[in-house]
């Protein structure tokens, strides 16, 4: 290409001051159709935005008022169907208060969740709304936006070493219902693939899964508590569970961290001709649509996770607007829903 590339310049108010001399703060009274501006200066000033395609610098107008009506959110996977619903809860809050959402996601890394936030606090966010990663073990990069007045609300997921508000699902309950459940069916050799171990809600499922044990009268087998700690949780459970077949462990149930881990379990026990519920049944948790589609239908764990967006954003609003650091959490419960892959036959 010849000749000197043209330089883009963005039209500014000053621009427009200057074209229809006027001052500048006419200008913004009129883009803002304030009262006080004739009608007809209010046309010239906006034909001539829509002219040179004028759009108000919100960042700089934002920090005149100390707010960028902004909201940062940090998620571990957009890709998940629980983090991309929960999303929508908080965006619907964020939309209606005239509030926009800044999504970033951790993969899962520590480190990009630190250089993430980072990133957020550049931004100005007026809240961060965070989920964290399976890696996270320290809340300093979480704890600068509280020196600055920043409100943080984890959900979730809960960052290990730090008072904040929270909201969370009933982790302990639904582990232990899943498992109830499978003992009802006649169960009693039941394997547990575990999540991440840092997180709290790994934690919290592994209590739960304990506790209906011994309510029954059930030994616990550490064997057949099995850790699934990476990010490919189906090709994980192949793996897991292959590898404890190969053991020769065969248990009568499995229940999962989540619907992935369900499912990869499944797919080894199919791949050895292992009928599913009649000799392994299986019980997910969190209700992904492929749940629905596998064969059997996966037994599984709903959360209400556009509820749990729209509460974490709520408690962000309520500090916003009562000037309030107090810690609160919520807590939802889960519920099981009865499909093939466990039902008694």
């Amino acid at each position: 290409m010849e000749g000197k590339q043209q330089e883009f310049k963005q039209t500014t108010i000053i621009d427009i001051a200057k074209e229809l001399n006027v001052s500048k703060s006419t200008v913004s009274r009129a883009l803002n159709n304030h009262s006080s501006i004739g009608d007809a200066t209010k046309k010239a000033v906006q034909d001539l935005a829509k002219k040179y395609n004028y759009h108000p610098n919100d960042i700089a107008s934002s920090l005149s008022k100390r707010s960028t009506k902004t909201i940062g959110v940090i998620v571990p996977l957009l890709s998940h169907y629980y983090f991309s619903t929960v999303i929508s809860g908080i965006e619907e809050l964020a939309y209606k208060a005239g509030y926009k959402v800044l999504i970033c996601q951790s993969a899962e890394s520590y480190a990009r969740e630190v250089v993430v936030s980072q990133t957020l606090l550049s931004s100005k966010v007026d809240g961060l709304l965070v989920s964290v990663s399976r890696e996270t073990k320290d809340a300093d990069h979480f704890k600068v936006f509280q020196s600055r007045n920043i409100p943080v609300i984890f959900f979730d997921r809960v960052c290990p070493g730090m008072e904040a508000s929270s909201v969370i699902i009933d982790d302990y309950m639904g582990a232990f219902t899943a498992v109830e459940h499978l003992i009802q069916q006649g169960k009693r050799k039941i394997a547990h693939l575990a999540g991440p171990p840092l997180l709290n809600i790994s934690q919290n499922r592994v209590r739960g899964y304990k506790a209906a044990l011994e309510k029954y009268g059930l030994p616990f087998d550490e064997e057949l508590l099995i850790t699934c700690n990476t990010g490919l949780e189906r090709e994980n459970a192949i793996e897991a569970t292959q590898v404890m077949l190969n053991k020769g462990i065969l248990p009568d149930a499995i229940f999962a961290f989540c619907d992935p881990l369900a499912i990869g379990a499944m797919e080894a026990l199919k791949s050895n001709d292992i009928k599913i519920p009649e000799q392994v049944a299986v019980v997910g948790f969190c209700n992904e649509p492929m749940a629905t589609v596998v064969e059997p239908r996966l037994s599984t764990l709903v959360q209400p996770a556009f509820k749990i967006g729209a509460a974490a954003a709520q408690l962000f609003f309520d500090q916003i607007n009562n000037n309030s650091q107090a810690v609160e959490q919520k807590v939802f419960r889960t519920n099981l829903i009865i499909r093939e892959s466990s039902q008694k036959i």
